[in-house]
């Protein structure tokens, strides 16, 4: 009986391990210029698993950046430019569960989702350029921050958030490499070269446990009553919903 219970459970541990995050350190290769982030695997292993299935299907291959906000965010992994106007959504493996550990303070990566639904990040991240912990630690049930970019990586960030700046179909502050705003008034059609492309997600480092010596500062809001700085907006768009659902609740996910 119990070598029967021994071999259950491990049966259950190697299961457990198969599905645990393999990789913590990744290098986000865009148009722009390269950089790497260390994920939280240990300590948001449902998010990072769901954010290395992606990488693991290249699907965010030459995906796009698709928004920038200058000292705010800059957001990516929706969405992909076909050859013209309006960009296409990258397909979703469904929502998952959120996990709101650490705060969203400057040079995290978190996850998207939709406004008004505490579990439902899938496939779209975004990079905070500033410390948002005070609005995004404590709205829609906190945004999950499951890494931090390493290095120099932030240049790279700001960077792409210095750049032109197209709102067209419903998507807001896109940012473009020479292609001006009265272009995307005009809806001209664009190259790919207009575009910041994240050409690759590569992971560059498989061992676990490699965040041991980062600096990781918990969310301690998340369980205050306290409203965050800017209330959450509704379907209708507002200033935070950008982030939330992109200006119009379907668009987060996948048609």
């Amino acid at each position: 009986m119990l070598k029967k219970v021994i071999s259950s459970l491990l049966c259950c541990y190697s299961l457990v391990s198969l599905n645990s995050a393999q990789a913590t350190i990744v290098e986000f290769q865009t148009s722009q210029g390269n950089f790497q982030v260390n994920l939280f695997d240990q300590t948001t292993p449902i998010t990072v698993n769901n954010f290395l299935n992606y990488v693991n299907e290249q699907s965010y291959t030459n995906s796009l950046i698709h928004r920038a906000v200058p000292g705010f965010v800059v957001q990516g992994g929706g969405f992909e430019f076909a050859g013209d106007w309006p960009l296409s959504s990258l397909a979703s493996n469904g929502a998952i569960n959120n996990e709101p550990v650490y705060s969203n303070v400057k040079g995290t990566i978190a996850m998207a989702k939709l406004g008004g639904i505490v579990n439902s990040a899938s496939n779209q991240w975004f990079f905070n350029l500033q410390d948002n912990s005070n609005n995004l630690d404590t709205q829609n049930g906190g945004f999950t921050v499951f890494g931090q970019v390493i290095g120099d990586g932030m240049a790279v960030l700001e960077k792409i958030s210095a750049l032109q700046l197209c709102n067209n179909n419903g998507l807001n502050d896109i940012p473009m490499v020479d292609y001006t705003s009265q272009e995307c008034t005009d809806k001209a059609v664009p190259g790919l070269e207009n575009f910041v492309v994240v050409e690759q997600i590569t992971i560059v480092d498989s061992s676990e446990v490699t965040d041991a010596d980062l600096t990781k500062i918990e969310n301690t809001l998340i369980d205050q009553v306290t409203p965050p700085t800017q209330p959450e907006p509704s379907s209708g768009g507002g200033a935070m919903y950008w982030l939330l659902a992109l200006l119009s609740l379907p668009l987060l996910r996948k048609k």
